[in-house]
């Protein structure tokens, strides 16, 4: 189904466009939390723009019904106060507002039900794959593997607060040392694992989150909108230093990342592959 998938990715980022346009201009805001930061950060992937625009429709929802039952609770209060109302009414049953208190939350339901599922089929995999990262949790850091690349991989661990330089040190507990680099404008499959115990791949401005599970690999993916640096971290208690395992992604323009990677063998001392570490693209063939 790639034109359907195509399709609601264009109408989740038409929708959700006005949520993030007004943070676009600064690019920090959008890829990191913020101090006293109210909602979430701004959506730089398809999969993101929909997740927000999921929220927005349940917010909605969900402020019609609040001010809706706040209303009904004040009539009530006001209307049958005991001085309007001496003597307690009888009324145990009424059939029409049964069938009603019944059938609209069911309705609203389905409205919310509806795009929930479609969001999950969505980002659940991509059809045409530009390439493959593998992505393996480990006690306390994580490890990228890129397939395609015949054998490049390499560690990632967060940067210590007495390493922190620079504009490192607006990011304590996500910089990392070696940043998981991908082309942007480009469907990134990708594929979670565990070498130990569970751990989440969680990046919130791209709208990823997937367990990585020991003994088993799940999928799913992202296309980063622009480069950047994107940041999340991991989201599942994993131990004593599950605080320590920030996520960094570096997304370059596709000639900058074929650039990085001829040069990354060399960088990660896998030069010696009897395979060159290079990435066989699909535009290639």
């Amino acid at each position: 189904m790639p034109e359907t998938r195509t399709n609601f990715a264009a109408r989740c980022s038409a929708a959700a466009l006005a949520i993030g346009a007004a943070f676009a201009a600064s690019p920090l805001w959008a890829q990191v939390p913020k101090p006293w930061q109210m909602g979430m950060q701004a959506p730089h992937s398809p999969v993101e723009h929909g997740i927000h625009s999921l929220n927005m429709l349940v917010l909605w929802i969900i402020v019609v019904i609040t001010v809706f039952v706040a209303g009904l609770l004040g009539y009530v209060a006001w209307r049958y106060d005991h001085k309007r109302n001496p003597v307690a009414g009888k009324l145990s049953h009424h059939s029409l507002l049964e069938v009603a208190w019944t059938a609209i939350p069911v309705l609203i339901l389905v409205v919310i039900a509806i795009p929930s599922f479609r969001l999950v089929y969505f980002e659940d995999r991509t059809n045409d794959a530009y390439m493959t990262v593998k992505v393996t949790g480990h006690q306390w850091y994580w490890e990228y593997t890129y397939p395609d690349a015949k054998g490049l991989h390499f560690d990632s661990y967060m940067v210590q607060d007495a390493d922190l330089k620079g504009d490192q040190l607006k990011l304590r507990h996500l910089a990392v040392d070696n940043q998981l680099v991908v082309p942007a404008g480009k469907n990134i499959r990708i594929l979670t694992t565990s070498g130990d115990v569970i751990h989440s791949f969680f990046i919130p401005s791209l709208g990823v989150q997937r367990y990585a599970i020991p003994g088993r690999t799940i999928e799913t993916w992202v296309r980063v909108d622009q480069p950047g640096d994107y940041y999340g971290e991991c989201n599942q208690i994993c131990g004593t230093n599950h605080s320590q395992m920030p996520i960094s992604i570096h997304a370059v323009s596709e000639a900058d990342f074929k650039a990085w990677l001829a040069a990354a063998p060399a960088k990660f001392n896998t030069a010696g592959l009897d395979t060159p570490a290079r990435l066989v693209m699909a535009s290639e063939h």
